[in-house]
């Protein structure tokens, strides 16, 4: 696997919708974008992964991109998975608590979460099946009966 880093320079409040077509335009699958800078003095830093596309049973086609948002002074972050049309539309987003509960990758229109952090159990994994389209929501493991609930929101 390879995993490429593009970083573009940004002052101010990055525009977040450019950003993200400018990622799915490129269509580079794995490759990490890094928008903005984070400072203190409250600029902001935006990464976006585009994971690829999944078709559905019933034909229609989702990319997912996974996407934390660093701000504050206290470089707080906000993790989600963003889902878009076939046509770079917005459909919506899965919002989730921590960097590292972001998916691994998208396999065979699978989305695939590996735990990574500390607290979980690491021969545990989460598979979300995508090709049922997307689910209002599903439950990513963590250790024994532990886990979070992640719903879909497309505000």
């Amino acid at each position: 696997m390879t995993l490429n880093i593009i970083v573009f320079s940004a002052s101010g409040q990055v525009n977040d919708e450019n950003i993200r077509q400018k990622v799915l335009k490129k269509g580079i699958v794995d490759s990490l974008f890094i928008f903005g800078k984070w400072t203190e003095t409250g600029q902001t830093e935006t990464h976006l992964k585009y994971l690829g596309q999944v078709t559905t049973k019933r034909g229609r086609t989702f990319k997912i991109v996974n996407s934390i948002w660093f701000w504050g002074l206290s470089h707080r972050a906000t993790s989600r998975i963003l889902v878009f049309n076939v046509r770079n539309q917005y459909v919506g987003n899965y919002y989730l608590t921590m960097t590292y509960d972001l998916p691994t990758k998208l396999k065979n229109g699978k989305l695939i979460f590996n735990n990574t952090d500390t607290n979980c159990d690491k021969k545990k994994s989460t598979i979300i099946n995508l090709k049922n389209g997307i689910p209002k929501q599903f439950f990513r493991k963590c250790k024994d009966k532990y886990g979070d609930i992640c719903t879909f929101n497309s505000d």
